[in-house]
């Protein structure tokens, strides 16, 4: 019995709590997300994940123009790999020439700059343009649909299912939402500077300059992309990212009515979120805790990781952080190694568990600290 009291009050020591001390209980009224006019919807903060506003988000749809965020993505992924280069010169097959759609007006046989296919594709969305860089990069666009479906279920997209690299109808293709709003957020995150041509606002080729579909590029300083869609089974779609003091929001709108609709829509779930939401990096979280037997008596300690966090505007302030640590600590402690864990709670609720790392050396101390600290350790 004695040895289970022993056992817990050492637990105990353990776990260190940093609550705000505050007079004020937390007040958050979040308002519900407006009504939004689309068969499905969802938005989500770029860095942390969280979701602030859906419906029928995991509801499988066509994709119309959407999957070329999916084919931009494989053929970013090849340039990395130095498998392709921008400066390839690519060879207009005639089935590239043939795709009906929306077009890049490329002609059969000729030899066209990789990334003018690029820029057809993202901007002017054309399909010749994406079936022709599916043929470079992959040989045929069958083959170049198995990297599609490879990447998709590796980034998380578990209800998607690609048949061609343009967003043309087939029966077996689909995504939602929430699938949709993952590969935008993956495709910002890995590909900052590619990424910039969905904000471009018109391309010419061939003597012909085409604008850019997503017309909130032209009506909000903060859209930087990213692609519109239409099929008559899809309806009209909108794949959207925004950038507003330091918080980045991802929308996407399936299956709306219009080209002015589904902009409006998507106007309504951005304004939303920016208004009632905030996103903090926990990277500035930091807290001493006792390290026994070191020069100093205690250790700078926090997250190790880029971590983010989406809470109610001006709530940051009531949260909750506890230390867990993984034991007495003991020098020598080197930076960088993991000690426990940081549990955050808000409203009394866990909503982040992450690594508890060392922000500096705990070095040994001296003969007669270490005498000390090894008899203050027999009796914890």
């Amino acid at each position: 019995m004695k040895s289970n009291i022993l056992n817990l009050l050492k637990a105990f020591f353990f776990v260190l709590v940093f609550a705000n001390v505050n007079a004020e209980e937390p007040r958050f009224y979040i308002p519900d997300s407006p009504p939004i006019a689309a068969k499905a919807y969802v938005l989500m903060d770029h860095n942390s994940g969280k979701i602030l506003a859906a419906e029928n988000e995991n509801e499988r749809r066509a994709p119309a123009s959407l999957t070329k965020i999916m084919t931009s993505y494989v053929v970013f992924k090849r340039l990395k790999e130095e498998f392709i280069s921008l400066d390839d010169e690519v060879k207009i097959s005639e089935k590239a020439w043939k795709t009906g759609g929306s077009r890049s007006f490329i002609e059969v046989g000729k030899m066209i700059n990789l990334e003018d296919l690029l820029k057809g594709m993202i901007i002017q969305s054309g399909n010749d343009a994406s079936v022709a860089l599916a043929e470079h990069v992959a040989g045929s666009e069958g083959t170049f649909v198995l990297f599609m479906n490879d990447y998709a279920q590796e980034i998380g997209m578990i209800n998607t299912r690609f048949e061609n690299s343009s967003g043309l109808p087939h029966k077996d293709q689909y995504t939602t939402a929430k699938d949709m709003a993952i590969l935008s957020s993956v495709i910002i995150k890995e590909f900052p500077v590619l990424y910039e041509w969905y904000g471009q606002k018109e391309f010419s080729y061939n003597n012909i300059k085409q604008i850019n579909r997503n017309k909130l590029l032209f009506n909000d300083a903060t859209v930087d992309g990213l692609k519109t869609g239409w099929t008559e089974k899809a309806g009209y779609c909108l794949a959207t990212s925004a950038n507003r003091v330091g918080m980045r929001l991802i929308s996407i709108v399936l299956g709306s009515s219009s080209p002015s609709v589904r902009t409006a829509e998507t106007e309504k779930l951005l304004d939303y979120g920016f208004r009632f939401f905030e996103t903090q990096s926990v990277n500035d979280i930091s807290h001493q805790v006792p390290v026994f037997k070191s020069k100093k008596g205690n250790m700078k300690v926090g997250v190790a990781d880029s971590s983010y966090l989406t809470l109610p505007r001006n709530q940051f302030k009531y949260t909750t952080q506890t230390i867990e640590l993984s034991g007495d600590l003991i020098a020598p402690i080197n930076q960088g190694e993991q000690v426990g864990t940081l549990a955050i709670s808000f409203n009394d609720e866990d909503i982040a568990t992450l690594p508890l790392i060392a922000l500096e050396n705990a070095d040994e101390a001296g003969f007669v600290t270490k005498m000390i600290d090894t008899v203050k350790l027999m009796f914890r």
